[in-house]
């Protein structure tokens, strides 16, 4: 038990010894040497209010005696903090890191400098280390108490109920009162006494470290975290305030914001005297536009301290790494010399990562540890960026060769077309070669396989994987001929592809019988495979091989996904050949034949999406009956923040047309998702609710038995989420048919009011990173939604399948200049890279949902055409098209699984679909997406 006047020092809940000078150093590490001459003594108060004394040369730089106070807190993201103290002038300034400590601070004897937050972070899960997180909530404590962090009363009594949590532990009724008796967390506490208790009494086992979390991740949605205000007024007079942060400028009205300048809109910042003055950048889309902002502050002193605060949150936030210092003038200067001094944010996540400085393995993402002593174990091989291909090892430099093989090949578009249509029958191949060759084979060593279920699949696909062989011989043959690789060009005019595509789909339609039979091979293993228990364990370690990179199931709908690539080309083709070309009536006819296929087989397709995707949701879910069952329909999966007794805890939730179930991650081989809860759709009504719960993007869901009130990770998020909700609600009601229970526990197993039972185990595993997952697992698109907080629908689905990319790509690093070739597979949300395109399996893949697509900006000096850049949080990677329409082909589609899949789609229309609108309903956003998507990128 923890006396209200006991105080544990920085770093002491992490297990870290009292600090005796140099003692808690790493091995390898040596203190910060110190000039010599007069040592001086300085007090620094630190954040759990214990006040130190460190002994610097008089001569010394400010940085000596920051690097002195991070030592013995043994910190290595010290960058996020700074020495602040007060001024003759008694304002609080900042301790400019690059002037001697004695020049800045006059009397040192009878000054306190206080080590605090600077860099407040947007998510505080950018945060590598514990006791770097724990600074943190140590600092929304101090805010907290003197009333800089304002929020209503319920978010208020909950974030005070986390720091009771973590500071005594478990609720005790006598204990806890007496405890908020003697000390004061916020201002007008006596007045929720009663509702910090009610909440803290909820935490019933969560450890300080899960304590810190929930305070961090509350307090980082707040509309005042990390605001430090600075008066003002405008040029009417109006009392207003200053502000900046990690995305810019902030102006306030009181405590409310009522204005923001990021700062891609910023084009200069400055101060004459008292005036503070914006310049911002022309912004067409204003009739009303000022090309520089105004504000008056208090003085001098005041102007020049908020402008040394902004540049330096510009350049910690903003560059990739710490500016140069400018040279000195000869004869005078003009203008402050001020600049920031220090490691980006960018930099500081890049040594703390590499460094062997870190000695604990805090995982980068939502939830990282269950407490300071049971980090969580890192799989070095399951990561899928681990991979030699994504390291600077073995790194391969390719030279002028490619680009002068590249400007002899022909430019028309046509070519690059057939190109496509090459290059996605390679991989579309080898797909069909999982079934009928590399399953058949693993099947083949023991006779369990049912004779009927062996003669479905030899008999359906075996045909169609022979006609895609001679068929992807005449489509190399006839490349060969476009690009002159072959005599066989002089003889006539082979550069189209129109009669090579009608002459394949003339034979596919031949096997449109066949065709439709494949969602009977995907039903009839998933029954053999409940019959037998060793067929099931064969198909899930054939799952885990590297040929299969994908799930089994997808394979098996293959053949009527790649109907809808062949419609697509075609499309294309007739669209840029003019109706005179020799090649439009052969590829008019082909696209006709194709529309008839698909919209004869569109049922089947419809159905067996649906089926598949029930199924391999089955795969991660335990704890949940039989999904695929007649009429249910996959609606979305995805993360929401549920509010439970112990505050806003992740989890994932599963959309069907008649049921919303939520889950947690476990503690199974395969991370499965665990059960918690399900809302049955009928009867359900929706509301927002961040007024009431004080979270924001939140809402609650109200069914016949309980309520639940969630939080999406942004609006967009929350809208979509909403969206389908509601449809999904009218379509059960409509057909009058009440929800099925999925659950397999029965309903006295779980906690009623929507709060369900957890053990710490499963806390923990909920928490565990990325990384534990299996390759193959970890991967899945549940999988990566968990960790990247996102969401996708159905609809998302059913655009990803249709438009598939295999090709050549060159790939760089950010800190390299050598460019590597691959042959890159563009499928499932995510990139899979080959060496070439006759490998049998990939060798690394990157899940993109999540990740950012821009094209490269001057300052990174790539000075190569047709590059795209994918980023996410600390990844970056460069890739170059050899062509303007592969670019053009490549951008919008990598763009559709990053922005499109999780942000964009917000179309319902796909559960109403009648099956004539099947294509129309399909083409609609993906067409949608490229539009919005060539304004803006290109």
């Amino acid at each position: 038990m923890v006396e209200p006047g006991d105080r544990e020092v920085a770093g002491q809940r992490l297990g870290i010894p009292e600090s005796l000078g140099v003692s808690t150093l790493e091995p390898g590490q040596r203190p910060p040497t110190t000039p010599p001459g007069r040592q001086v003594s300085i007090r620094v108060q630190l954040l759990d209010d214990v006040t130190e004394v460190f002994d610097i040369s008089q001569r010394a730089p400010a940085k000596a005696l920051f690097d002195l106070v991070c030592v013995h807190l043994n910190l290595a993201e010290r960058d996020y903090f700074g020495l602040q103290y007060q001024n003759p002038r008694r304002m609080m300034v900042w301790l400019d890191l690059l002037k001697p400590t004695l020049k800045q601070i006059r009397r040192p004897k009878n000054t306190i400098l206080r080590f605090v937050v600077k860099f407040f972070p947007p998510d505080h899960t950018q945060l590598l280390e514990e006791l770097t997180r724990y600074l943190f909530a140590l600092q929304i404590k101090h805010d907290l108490a003197c009333g800089r962090l304002t929020c209503n009363a319920t978010s208020a009594a909950l974030l005070v109920s986390h720091i009771v949590q973590s500071e005594i532990g478990d609720f005790d009724e006598v204990q806890s009162f007496q405890h908020l008796l003697h000390n004061k967390y916020m201002p007008n506490q006596d007045a929720l006494m009663d509702k910090i208790t009610e909440y803290h009494h909820k935490h019933v086992g969560q450890t300080p470290a899960e304590s810190d979390y929930q305070l961090l991740e509350m307090a980082r949605r707040l509309e005042m975290y990390g605001v430090r205000l600075h008066p003002a007024k405008d040029r009417e007079g109006t009392k207003l305030s200053l502000a900046v942060s990690h995305i810019g400028l902030l102006v306030f009205q009181g405590h409310t914001k009522i204005n923001a300048f990021n700062w891609s809109k910023v084009r200069k910042l400055s101060f004459k005297r008292k005036r503070f003055l914006i310049k911002l950048r022309p912004d067409l889309n204003q009739s009303a536009y000022q090309d520089t902002l105004e504000f008056v502050m208090a003085s001098r002193d005041c102007c020049k301290t908020f402008w040394k605060i902004c540049v330096e949150y510009h350049a910690f936030f903003r560059l990739f790494e710490e500016p140069k210092p400018k040279a000195k003038a000869v004869l005078f200067t003009r203008g402050s010399s001020f600049r920031f001094s220090g490691r980006t944010q960018k930099q500081v996540f890049d040594y703390v990562k590499d460094s062997e400085f870190q000695k604990k393995a805090f995982p980068f993402g939502p939830g990282q540890s269950s407490n300071g002593h049971q980090p969580s174990p890192i799989n070095a091989h399951s990561c899928p960026l681990s991979s030699p291909l994504f390291t600077d090892a073995g790194y391969v430099r390719t030279d002028d060769e490619d680009e002068v093989r590249r400007k002899k090949c022909p430019t028309d578009k046509a070519y690059f077309i057939a190109k496509e249509l090459l290059t996605t029958e390679r991989t579309f191949l080898k797909d069909l070669a999982v079934i009928t060759v590399w399953f058949q084979a693993v099947l083949g060593k023991e006779d369990i396989l049912p004779d009927s279920v062996r003669t479905l699949i030899n008999t359906n696909y075996d045909p169609v994987y022979q006609l895609h062989q001679a068929f992807l011989k005449e489509v190399e043959q006839r490349l060969q001929q476009w690009e002159g690789r072959s005599n066989a060009h002089i003889k006539g005019d082979y550069q189209r592809v129109g009669d090579v595509m009608l002459k394949n789909i003339q034979g596919l339609k031949q096997l449109t019988s066949l065709l439709q039979r494949h969602g009977e091979v995907l039903v009839e293993l998933e029954r053999s495979c409940r019959a037998s228990q060793r067929l099931q364990e064969l198909c899930r370690e054939f799952e885990q091989q590297k040929v299969c990179y994908l799930s089994l199931n997808m394979f098996l709908l293959r053949p009527l996904h790649r109907l809808l690539h062949y419609k697509l080309i075609l499309e294309r083709l007739c669209k840029h050949y003019p109706p005179t070309h020799q090649d439009f009536r052969d590829s008019r006819a082909a696209l006709a034949d194709i529309s008839e296929m698909v919209l004869q087989l569109q049922g089947t397709m419809m159905k067996m999406e649906n089926i598949q995707k029930l199924l391999e949701l089955k795969k991660d879910l335990t704890g949940i009956q039989d999904l695929a069952i007649p009429g249910r329909e996959f609606i979305r999966l995805g993360c929401l923040s549920k509010l439970s007794g112990k505050g806003l805890q992740q989890r994932m939730f599963f959309l069907f047309s008649d049921s919303l179930v939520y889950t947690s991650r476990g503690m199974t081989a395969d991370n499965q998702f665990k059960v918690h809860g399900q809302l049955p759709l009928y009867g359900m009504t929706i509301r927002e609710s961040e007024d009431e719960w004080g979270v924001p993007h939140s809402f609650t869901l109200f069914g016949q038995h309980q309520s639940v009130v969630v939080a999406a990770s942004c609006v967009s998020e929350m809208v979509k989420w909403m969206e389908d909700i509601r449809m999904a609600v009218v379509l059960v009601e409509q057909s009058n048919r009440p929800s099925t229970d999925l659950l397999s526990t029965s309903r006295s197993d779980r906690k009623e009011g929507g709060v369900e039972a957890e053990s710490e185990e499963e806390l923990s595993a909920s928490r565990s990173s990325l990384e534990r997952q299996s390759a193959q697992r970890g991967n899945t698109t549940v999988h990566v939604c968990w960790h990247r907080n996102t969401s996708v629908s159905m609809v998302d689905f059913s655009v990803a399948v249709e438009n598939q990319l295999s090709g050549n790509l060159l790939r760089k690093f950010k800190n390299s200049n050598g460019w590597q070739k691959l042959w890159v597979v563009f499928t499932n949300f995510s990139l899979f890279f080959y060496k070439s395109h006759q490998d049998d399996y990939p060798l690394a893949s990157l899940p993109l949902l999540g990740y950012s697509l821009t094209v490269p900006a001057e300052t990174e000096n790539i000075q190569k055409d047709y590059v795209f850049k994918l980023h996410f949080k600390s990844h970056v990677y460069y890739f170059r098209s050899e062509s303007q329409y592969t670019f053009q082909r490549s951008v919008p589609l990598a763009t559709c699984c990053v922005v499109f899949g999780c942000v964009v789609t917000s179309s319902l229309m796909y559960y109403f679909r009648s099956e004539s609108q099947y294509t129309f309903q399909r083409s609609v956003p993906l067409a949608t997406c490229c539009v919005v998507l060539s304004s803006v990128v290109w």
